[in-house]
């Protein structure tokens, strides 16, 4: 029997309800004068920090009387709008008439925030100033850098946007699938794309061992809403799996084959044929208050075999002569420093892409992989094929190769630009395809998921190859012409850094509203390092009036505090450690009573093992009995030692 016809889809459907509904009524009562508190004094500390005296009460007053009107979606609808054109006129080097639509204008640029923008822009022209004798780069950046922080404190506010914007948002979702019916490629595109993914990923993918593989769970939601320990008490396993993952040695130790007790645990798992198979579980998330994240939870046995295939990926790919350096996994410093580099030179363009994951192709992201037949079939193996939607609605068979959610979207997606993007430069410079040619080409191709950098020169031809290859080029967060780059988090503007600090999330009630705790006080110390003094202190206000006075405590410790010289923490003498420890708030994880036993126990101490290299990864004794509650966050009063802790000074 399918699953979503046994009472399953019901419960999934039911526990997605009831998720929305906590979060609405956690966030409930959100006041708009509280933020526009928090904009108000972010205006105040940016207007004081630029040399001319751009400070205007009229901004004030428009963002007063904006938010009574419109309420938070001024803050974090209208205002990160207002910006996205702020960006575009930075690289065009003009104000566009058709730019900042709402807001009047004052000749030719905005009269809103005008003495900053004004700096930036001529007031008569709306041509960029370019006067180096008038404003050196570090001036004008201050200026670029005020009008962002005012605009973009909140347009990372993690809160559920309306059900309209939802509903547009899942129906993206179905029409980008909708949309492969549409998508052709010419046999020429499809074998220059194979011709160059094979120089570029056949030598280093070819030797992979299937078998070799270690699968293992990761720490997210899965689509049956199995969490913890519960993961590895088996329910269903599907047997598209089976020849590359194995049920017994993958999910179970191969010993439980030996044992004549083993006949309950093996009997409790369902294998699901390829008709039967649990479909992924399509949702929203909050990301911004415009519209959200859309991803696809996998189930618990597809999840468990990504994993396995996805740290082998990483580490090849890494240390590939052709990718190593040019596409990351783990480290986003590379497109951070070049982005702020070709702010200042202009080398290179900065390409953002929108619904990246969902419009890469099965069949060409497989291509990828045909060196290696087996792995190529545990890929295919462990790629979800159906969906179903929040409203019951389940479609399929997926055409893209795996939605967000699936570990193998980000290294398969990297592999998938990168290999689009030095197809377009051979193209470009009129080169065959040859493993010099594709090795020289690849030094000016940088990737990270979905954000890839490239020669400015030849931006136009890579977003061209882009779009033929059924990717959606972001415009408002592509830059190759003008100052202004944006790539993995770092904004740049003429070699400065003008990326803003975002508030994201609502602001703390109480002591049970830990993780909103933390990330305001995460958030103050933020402003504060920044100079942005009023603001950080009104943020650790109002934390304080939930926790009480936050002390002076350094960046490393676990205990909240302000991060600079304020209120010496409270201290004593331990004499059973003869050290001094000091009284913080800390956080800790929460745990539900998980217990674990028979052979689901001792796979997981068997994966546990393989990770005892590791000595960043967590030890629990009590592993066995208990797991953390994801997301979960609670602040736990407590003695901290100063190994951990010790005071700023």
């Amino acid at each position: 029997m399918p699953f979503w016809a046994s009472g399953g889809l019901q419960s999934w459907l039911e526990g997605d309800l009831l998720e929305r509904e906590d979060t609405l009524k956690s966030n409930e009562g959100l006041n708009p004068s509280d933020y526009l508190r928090v904009v108000e004094c972010i205006y105040s500390d940016a207007t004081a920090r630029c040399s001319a005296d751009v400070s205007d009460l009229r901004d004030l007053d428009t963002m007063r009387s904006r938010v009574k009107d419109q309420g938070l979606s001024f803050l974090t609808i209208t205002l990160p709008q207002f910006c996205k054109d702020f960006e575009r006129s930075l690289e065009l080097g003009f104000i566009d008439s058709k730019l900042f639509q709402g807001f009047r204008k004052c000749r030719s640029i905005p009269s809103f925030l005008r003495g900053m923008i004004s700096q930036i822009f001529n007031i008569e022209t709306g041509r960029i100033i370019d006067d180096q004798d008038s404003f050196d780069s570090g001036d004008i950046s201050n200026y670029i850098d005020a009008v962002r922080q005012i605009c973009l404190a909140f347009k990372k506010f993690e809160i559920p946007c309306t059900p309209e914007r939802e509903y547009k948002a899942l129906q993206n979702f179905i029409e980008v699938e909708r949309s492969f019916n549409d998508f052709q490629i010419s046999a020429e595109d499809a074998v220059d794309f194979i011709s160059v993914s094979s120089v570029l990923w056949d030598s280093c993918l070819r030797d992979i061992r299937v078998g070799e593989l270690v699968p293992r769970h990761g720490p997210g939601q899965t689509s049956e809403r199995i969490f913890g320990n519960s993961k590895f008490s088996w329910k269903y396993w599907h047997e598209r799996l089976e020849p590359f993952f194995p049920l017994v040695d993958s999910a179970f130790p191969i010993s439980i084959v030996e044992s004549l007790d083993s006949a309950e645990e093996l009997n409790s798992v369902t294998l699901l044929d390829r008709y039967h198979e649990l479909p992924v579980r399509v949702c929203p998330v909050p990301k911004t208050l415009k519209g959200p994240r859309i991803i696809a939870i996998e189930p618990c046995c597809m999840q468990y075999a990504q994993q396995g295939i996805r740290d082998v990926l990483y580490d090849r790919i890494e240390s590939n002569r052709f990718s190593t350096g040019h596409i990351n996994f783990r480290d986003q410093s590379v497109n951070q420093r070049l982005a702020l580099d070709s702010s200042k030179d202009g080398r290179l363009a900065t390409i953002d892409l929108k619904d990246a994951s969902d419009r890469v192709p099965r069949f060409l992201a497989l291509s990828m992989f045909r060196s290696n037949p087996d792995l190529q079939g545990a890929i295919d193996a462990c790629r979800s094929r159906y969906a179903v939607m929040p409203d019951g609605q389940i479609f399929g068979p997926l055409r893209k190769f795996a939605s967000m959610g699936s570990a193998l979207c980000f290294p398969i997606e990297a592999m998938y630009f990168y290999t689009i993007c030095v197809v377009a430069l051979l193209k470009e410079n009129s080169l065959p395809v040859s493993s010099r040619n594709v090795f020289k080409v690849s030094r000016n191709v940088y990737v990270y998921g979905d954000d890839i950098i490239v020669p400015s020169t030849s931006a136009e031809i890579v977003l061209d190859y882009l779009a033929k290859y059924n990717c959606l080029v972001n415009t408002d967060k592509t830059f190759y012409r003008g100052n202004f780059r944006e790539s993995c988090g770092v904004d740049a503007y003429r070699g400065s850094i003008v990326t803003p600090i975002y508030v994201n999330t609502p602001q703390p009630k109480n002591k049970q509203q830990a993780s909103f705790c933390v990330s305001w006080v995460a958030t103050a110390n933020l402003f504060y390092k920044k100079g942005y003094l009023r603001t950080s202190h009104y943020l650790f206000t109002q934390v304080e009036k939930v926790l009480g006075v936050l002390p002076s405590v350094p960046e490393t410790s676990p205990g909240l505090g302000r991060n600079f010289p304020w209120v010496p923490p409270k201290r004593k003498f331990n004499r059973n450690y003869q050290v001094l420890e000091e009284r913080l708030w800390v956080p800790r994880p929460v745990y539900r009573t998980d217990r674990l036993e028979g052979y689901a126990a001792m796979q997981k101490c068997f994966l546990k093992l393989r990770d005892l290299k590791n000595l960043s990864v967590s030890r629990d004794v009590r592993h066995l009995e208990r797991s953390a509650v994801y997301g979960g966050l609670a602040l736990t009063l407590r003695w901290v030692p100063p190994t951990l802790g010790g005071s700023a000074s």
